[in-house]
């Protein structure tokens, strides 16, 4: 495979097709098999769509959105933000100021410091908090890389008990 040169860059009102797309792809590459099929499903492109297209159009927008391109395509996409809310708190109050909400990378591009340079487009070394899905042990890897490590925090979704996540501080 021809290693093609990835660029990062903030995203626009006009990505938000294509981070949904890698958003219901990667969810497929990295836990098939794991989480309900409903994570993959068209209808769940759809809602991931409708969702990105709205953060897009906030003004101003909260926290920071990057995409990955490698030609024209976009191949990965990481978000952050104040640690305010469900999805930063998780029924916990807040272990640092900033989340970082999202690093989703197709698998093809894992390895390539695409990752890497979204996770420093996004945070870069400011201390945060974010949370990772029990077994996602690659994922755990390169956050540990980057100076996150478990504080004992952890999520059990009531929807479906096999999302568990582990909340990592660095």
């Amino acid at each position: 495979m021809t290693s093609q040169v990835v660029a990062v860059r903030d995203a626009v009102v006009d990505d938000a097709t294509g981070i949904a797309r890698v958003h219901v792809d990667s969810w497929r590459e990295t836990y098939a098999g794991v989480l309900n099929e409903r994570f993959f499903s068209e209808d769940a492109f759809q809602r991931r769509a409708a969702f990105w297209s709205t953060y897009l159009q906030l003004d101003p927008r909260p926290g920071f959105l990057a995409v990955a391109e490698t030609g024209g395509r976009i191949v990965g996409f990481a978000n952050s933000g104040e640690s305010i809310g469900v999805d930063a708190e998780h029924g916990f109050p807040a272990a640092r100021p900033i989340t970082l909400f999202s690093i989703y990378l197709l698998a093809q591009q894992q390895g390539t410091g695409a990752g890497q340079a979204l996770h420093d487009s996004v945070i870069g070394g400011r201390p945060a908090q974010l949370w990772v899905l029990q077994g996602n042990d690659r994922a755990t890897a390169f956050y540990e890389r980057n100076g996150f490590a478990f504080d004992g925090a952890e999520f059990v979704d009531p929807r479906d008990s096999n999302l568990i996540e582990l909340r990592m501080v660095r």
